[in-house]
């Protein structure tokens, strides 16, 4: 158990509504994602990194359905790893590590990943950084093994609908927000920073991302595909859609 978290599961919940109020299918897509995962398997259990992986909430769905997995979870937010950590306990390794370098891998206990899951997170990365991401991401896969990226990926041959998809799912979640149903983002963080356990590691988030961070870059699926394709994967298709987000799957 972390030593900054009495209530994991409470923290983990609340981050999962709070999640789900902006990604009312998020389940669905990291359903899809474990299913790519089993399916490179053969039937044993998975090497598995979970990349930005925030409070674990891949970490966790794979190990529930992967009994045996051995699961690496990456973040560089100590509030959301403090999270992770008291969720998981031994069951994963925990590793802080900033993506935005290229030196992250370093930090990997191990190589030749069965499958490398990411959600709703590399979107903070600008072009050129997450182009560089892809190739790296490669080389830590075994011959086989796939990479999932699931994220804000609009469809660019649907710009009008796309729109419109965007704005009335903003006013479902606004009303949500009034009525005081769920948390939005910047609620949650709120309340984590009240929280007596996690506000030093609040305050060290800040410090990590005083401006928060970066701005969201969010390209059409296409450019996903053509930096997978680049970074020599053999195989690269989109996996999943919902309206506006997608998941993009590649093949080493």
């Amino acid at each position: 158990m972390s030593p900054y978290i009495t209530d994991a599961s409470a923290w983990q919940e609340s981050w999962d509504r709070q999640q789900e109020a902006y990604l009312p299918d998020r389940e669905h897509r990291l359903t899809t994602m474990l299913d790519a995962v089993d399916a490179v398997l053969d039937g044993r259990p998975p090497r598995l990194l979970d990349l930005a992986g925030g409070t674990g909430s891949i970490s966790l769905r794979t190990l529930a359905r992967f009994p045996g997995a051995e699961v690496t979870l990456v973040d560089l937010d100590p509030a959301l790893l403090a999270i992770a950590g008291a969720s998981l306990g031994d069951r994963a390794t925990i590793v802080t590590a900033d993506l935005g370098t290229p030196d992250w891998r370093a930090a990997l206990p191990h190589d030749g990943y069965d499958a490398v899951l990411t959600a709703t997170a590399l979107h903070w990365l600008p072009a050129e950084r997450l182009s560089a991401l892809y190739a790296e991401l490669r080389d830590v896969l075994r011959p086989g093994g796939v990479f999932v990226n699931a994220d804000h990926m609009p469809e660019d041959t649907l710009p009008e609908l796309t729109k419109r998809l965007m704005e009335r799912a903003r006013d479902r979640r606004d009303a949500r927000y009034a009525a005081g149903s769920v948390l939005s983002w910047s609620q949650w963080w709120e309340r984590a920073g009240a929280d007596p356990a996690l506000a030093p590691l609040v305050a060290q988030r800040h410090a990590i991302y005083p401006t928060g961070h970066s701005p969201e870059w969010n390209p059409p699926a296409s450019w996903h595909l053509a930096a997978l394709t680049a970074a020599g994967y053999r195989e690269v298709g989109t996996l999943w859609r919902g309206g506006p987000d997608a998941a993009v799957a590649a093949l080493r």
